[in-house]
């Protein structure tokens, strides 16, 4: 609530379509290009839904201690074998502890707004903790808060959840396949200016 306040203090809207299927036990996979898409899935997840980033997030100022001090999950990216296996203790904690978790397929921040490639990491823990794939699409919080500015803009924000996909039938084998059906649904629902300019899907981890 208090996210929302303060985007609707600083000019910012937000319009949310599809929150009946917010409120469940599920992996949530979120575009990412502002600071503020952290701010809102830690508001429009549930309770008991916990983060995945890379292990040197720790080093980000005081960004990266609260994260830790929530307990929220960190990834060794350093190498394939290294990550592969992070993901692997991830799912167990997931699993374990009847947690949900929100994660950023793309990897990284993109710089101009537009949807860059998925990475394999929601999938490797779709498959190992069977949990349904909640999208949660983004629209317009890159022109609120952009890259390497302190300054956040009046910009209308649109956050649309698109049904549970569900991943307990997913084969291994079929891995591709899935990130290029998933990503296919963000470029279906993003408007132009956020779709990406070159087609594709799909990198390692």
């Amino acid at each position: 609530m208090l996210a929302a306040l303060n985007a609707a203090l600083l000019g910012n809207p937000i319009k949310i379509e599809g929150s009946e299927f917010s409120d469940t036990r599920a992996i949530f996979i979120c575009n990412h290009a502002s600071p503020i898409d952290i701010f809102l899935v830690m508001w429009l997840t549930p309770i008991g839904t916990v983060g995945i980033a890379k292990k040197e997030i720790i080093w980000y100022p005081l960004f990266g201690q609260l994260y830790v001090l929530a307990n929220h999950l960190r990834i060794d990216r350093s190498n394939p074998s290294a990550a592969i296996e992070s993901l692997k203790e991830a799912a167990h904690a997931i699993v374990n502890h009847n947690l949900s978790l929100v994660i950023f397929p793309e990897g990284t921040r993109s710089r101009s707004g537009r949807l860059l490639p998925f990475k394999k990491g929601f999938v490797h823990i779709a498959l190992q903790t069977q949990l349904p794939i909640v999208p949660m699409i983004f629209t317009g919080t890159h022109l609120a808060w952009r890259k390497n500015s302190m300054r956040v803009r009046p910009a209308p924000i649109t956050v649309k959840y698109l049904p549970p996909i569900e991943t307990n039938g997913w084969k291994a084998g079929h891995m591709n396949g899935y990130i290029e059906m998933i990503h296919s649904l963000y470029v279906e629902h993003l408007p132009e200016s956020q779709k990406p300019l070159i087609p594709g899907g799909s990198d390692f981890c």
